[in-house]
């Protein structure tokens, strides 16, 4: 786990799962706009006493109710450093590490255009978001390339997690085929 320290440019907010952090930039603003600085590897390293190297960056657009996850790697497994820059979504982490005091746990977020909200998502950890406006863009820097052969999904709706979706009455989320097939609990391989 790593050691928080104030910031004056972040606030940084542990969550109910191990390593996963809520990540505020500070926004500057008046009556022409706002600015922020979404990322510095040297505030980002004080802040959270961790030293990551980023080395791609990925960008989807999506539309509501769109499930996309939950997704990982079991090879050049991947940090990530998640959020949206227009719309919101529901953003989750699932702790896949056996020697994790909050194996098993889960842990969601609304990220948004209007929060800043961005969510630090530490390597052995399945994560996927749910699209809670009419689109969304999302955005996320990883630790490590995307490594096709290597990836899994976990079951979104798995039971034995029990992500609590917000999902409305009624309101079947949009999938792709990998997403649906999703392993369960039981037969995702764990760190």
């Amino acid at each position: 786990m790593s050691s928080l320290k104030p910031h004056p440019k972040l606030t940084v907010t542990p969550t109910a799962v191990s390593g996963v952090l809520i990540v505020e930039p500070k926004v500057f603003g008046d009556e022409r706009g706002w600015f922020t600085e979404t990322f510095n590897a040297q505030d980002f390293a004080q802040a959270t006493s961790l030293d990551v190297r980023f080395v791609q960056d990925n960008h989807s657009f999506s539309r509501q109710a769109t499930l996309r996850g939950m997704h990982y790697q079991l090879e050049k497994t991947q940090g990530k450093l998640v959020r949206v820059v227009a719309g919101s979504v529901f953003d989750v982490a699932v702790d896949l590490r056996k020697d994790s005091s909050t194996y098993g746990k889960w842990v969601g977020v609304e990220l948004s255009a209007e929060n800043h909200k961005q969510l630090w998502i530490p390597a052995g950890m399945a994560h996927g978001f749910l699209v809670l406006t009419p689109t969304a863009e999302f955005l996320y820097k990883t630790t490590d390339y995307y490594h096709p052969q290597s990836e899994v999904c976990l079951a979104w709706n798995d039971p034995v997690v029990g992500i609590e979706w917000p999902l409305g009455s009624g309101v079947t989320p949009n999938l792709n085929a990998k997403d649906a097939a999703g392993l369960s609990w039981e037969q995702a391989p764990k760190f």
